[in-house]
């Protein structure tokens, strides 16, 4: 199975399913001497794990990262940093029911025929459970840019949505309510959708924001490594995502040009953003911001019509412990990825200084 990897320069691979014995990774590309902060990466798990509200899936996993390589007395030595999360609290017998069975809008069916084997206990790779990896990575590509900003938060469930811009928008609020919403009206109005959505066996979707401040002029390469392309692509790679979006997106193409270009002020900022921060595929100092679309989670507390792998119809039945929404755990995800992303053309940047400054 190809495709565990991450990045160009700061790169992550992951590995490790969700019933198994324990998720785990590999950073590569970590500059050496950066000393961590521990607790902020502790603390970026605790957003992440199971069990935390009354509205995420009940599985208890404490999520504690053990560093195997590449740190010395608290700092990176820019060899490959290990790092191992055990799984403790599976209960793969939840999943016997389906041994056989292709659930709905899961990757059971592609996994199956693709490779000719999968494993049913959580789906196996195809769980969420990785993203718990790229958590840690994300929480160290934080502290390599600690002068980059990033921000995510619930912007909508179902058909919820925050009315306001994100410049008028507390940020400091968004860890103040189990959603992950910093509009705490409308997060109140999330939760209650979200509980009564659950009573009712089913799920719902969302979406995140995320802003990135006090990015560096330059970040990004031309034609196919855009900064915008990686970006999207980080995200479209999070389990459940559907739809990737950033500046003015899907809107910008009701829009008339004349209404739609940033102007320039005499200092290189623009009076509008529509951008989104971004141009030619590389940042221009202004703000960075994109929404990412999660579908609904596919298992639901219902019974559903399948078909089995012979090819006969079945019940697909609904058991287990699964999140009715997605979106308040795959905040500090989504502000992972961007981290990658942001981290890894830094450090392209760095290099590229060198070089020229050599030359």
């Amino acid at each position: 199975m190809a495709g565990n990897s991450f990045g160009k320069i700061f790169t992550l691979t992951t590995f490790g399913e969700s019933h198994g014995e324990a998720i785990g990774g590999i950073i590569d590309g970590c500059p050496a001497g950066l000393s961590l902060d521990f607790e902020a990466i502790n603390a970026e798990m605790q957003r992440r794990k199971p069990g935390q509200s009354a509205i995420v899936t009940q599985r208890k996993e404490e999520d504690e990262v053990k560093f195997l390589s590449g740190i010395f007395e608290g700092k990176t030595t820019g060899t490959p940093i290990g790092f191992l999360i055990e799984n403790t609290d599976q209960k793969s017998k939840d999943y016997s029911h389906i041994r056989d069975i292709f659930r709905p809008s899961h990757a059971d069916f592609t996994y199956e025929k693709k490779y000719g084997i999968r494993d049913y206990r959580g789906g196996g790779r195809s769980s969420a459970r990785e993203t718990a990896c790229r958590v840690v990575a994300g929480a160290i590509a934080k502290q390599l840019i600690p002068e980059i900003q990033i921000n995510a938060f619930v912007s909508s469930v179902g058909t919820i949505f925050i009315d306001k811009p994100y410049q008028q928008l507390d940020f400091s609020k968004i860890e103040g309510n189990i959603v992950r919403c910093p509009d705490e009206a409308t997060a109140q109005r999330m939760e209650e959708h979200i509980k009564e959505i659950r009573k009712q066996g089913d799920t719902v979707g969302g979406t995140i924001t995320c802003v990135l401040q006090n990015v560096p002029i330059g970040l990004g390469e031309p034609v196919f490594n855009k900064l915008h392309s990686e970006l999207g692509k980080a995200m479209l790679s999070i389990n459940a995502v559907k739809g990737f979006e950033y500046g003015s997106g899907f809107c910008g193409s009701q829009m008339k040009g004349s209404d739609h270009n940033d102007i320039f002020n005499t200092d290189g900022t623009t009076k509008t953003n529509l951008s989104g921060g971004i141009q030619g595929g590389i940042s221009n100092g202004m703000d960075i911001y994109f929404r990412v679309a999660f579908k609904p989670v596919a298992t639901i507390m219902q019974n559903q019509k399948t078909i089995d792998s012979e090819g006969n119809n079945a019940i697909a039945e609904g058991k287990g412990r699964h999140d009715p929404c997605v979106v308040p755990r795959a905040v500090p995800i989504v502000e992972a990825m961007a981290a990658l992303v942001l981290a890894d053309f830094w450090l392209l940047n760095k290099i590229s200084s060198i070089k020229n400054n050599g030359s």
